[in-house]
């Protein structure tokens, strides 16, 4: 082997570990930029106004830019957790009071008398033999374990949320210098990019308009659930429609579950107060309504904005969350818009050479 065939399989070795390292290093923190990669894209625009306003004074405009950010995202969802959390505890108690006073099987036991859960009651019975089993005294029974094991959950649900402050931490870090230097830094991509001008902006835009579609729509359609959702609770006289409804918005951005971890447990509380009317209202509304915008106007909003046919948008979703987890809400449709536009790219290059091939010479 000559001496120039190895000097080049020794760079090319040399080269390929200096960037499996950095990517082994930069692996634990590539989730947290890549959202402050989208959070830039998205309030860039803003960004620019206000850096016109203050005189391109970079600097100043990406410290009140990354502030606005924590304003506007951190702390409604900080008040809206703690909304939750307060609600949450107090549904407990109130149902652990109607275990202890005996209400609550009451509830159920009126609820069998309808006819129609009669029937449903005798088929489960038969098949499963639930007569045998006294569901309620063993939840009494074993009430204090249940407690215990809830409280025990605190260390865990304070480690998750010390791993989102510490990834927030570094999204907003992230976020101040796209800022500052995103337009550097946009540049020295364009150029690092191996494609030619034309195709190399068609590729960018393209990512844009993903990014965009994905944000703006997931925006979209939280605003319309939240809406839709806090006028069912309104018109059926549940308490707190204004904050379940702002909870439905902000949970409609959860891939799996999505509003329905609110309207959900909602119906099932209705029903144990015997309120049944109002839960089957609100079942068919979460179910009919306020589920279907989901299912039909996100991949209709995205699909529109950037050519991907509904059916692959939805198994780029799907396989993306299960791939990079709730990041490929966002990864997954863009992985496959960067694909489908490097195939248009090489199809139209293979047009064009065929035009030129067929062209007639002077």
């Amino acid at each position: 082997m000559k001496k120039e065939h190895i000097a080049v399989i020794a760079v090319l070795f040399i080269t390929s570990l200096c960037f499996y390292l950095l990517y082994k290093i930069l692996a634990p923190f590539l989730e947290p930029i890549f959202w402050a990669i989208l959070l830039a894209m998205v309030s860039y625009p803003v960004f620019k106004k206000l850096q016109r306003v203050l005189k391109k004074k970079a600097f100043l405009s990406a410290i009140i830019m990354t502030l606005l950010v924590i304003l506007v995202i951190v702390i409604p969802f900080t008040l809206l957790m703690a909304s939750l959390a307060n609600e949450v505890v107090g549904t407990y108690n109130s149902v652990e009071e109607m275990i202890k006073t005996g209400s609550l099987q009451a509830y159920v036991e009126r609820l069998r008398e309808i006819p129609l859960v009669q029937t449903i009651w005798v088929r489960l019975d038969q098949s499963f033999g639930l007569s045998q089993t006294q569901p309620f005294d063993f939840l009494l029974k074993n009430l204090q374990q249940i407690t215990t094991f809830l409280f025990n959950q605190s260390s865990k649900i304070l480690k998750g949320l010390s791993t989102f402050l510490f990834s927030f931490f570094f999204t907003l870090l992230s976020l101040y210098y796209l800022f500052k230097d995103g337009d550097h830094l946009f540049l020295r991509v364009k150029e690092v990019l191996p494609v030619p001008p034309k195709e190399r902006d068609l590729l960018i835009g393209r990512f844009q308009a993903m990014v965009n579609a994905t944000i703006f729509g997931g925006i979209l359609i939280a605003v319309i659930q939240g809406i839709l959702g806090g006028l069912a609770f309104w018109v059926l006289g549940l308490h707190s429609p204004v904050l379940w409804g702002t909870a439905m918005a902000f949970f409609s951005f959860i891939p799996v579950g999505g509003t329905a971890l609110i309207w959900g447990p909602t119906c099932i509380i209705l029903f144990i107060e015997g309120a049944f009317l109002e839960g089957i209202i609100l079942l068919l509304i979460g179910v009919l309504v306020i589920g279907m915008v989901d299912n039909f106007l996100r991949p209709f909003f995205i699909s529109s904005k950037t050519k991907i046919h509904p059916l692959l948008l939805f198994f780029a979703v799907l396989g993306g969350i299960q791939v990079f987890g709730l990041i490929g809400l966002v990864a997954g449709p863009l992985v496959a818009t960067i694909c489908l536009t490097l195939i248009e790219i090489y199809v139209q290059g293979i047009h064009s050479r065929e035009a030129s091939e067929i062209k007639p010479h002077k």
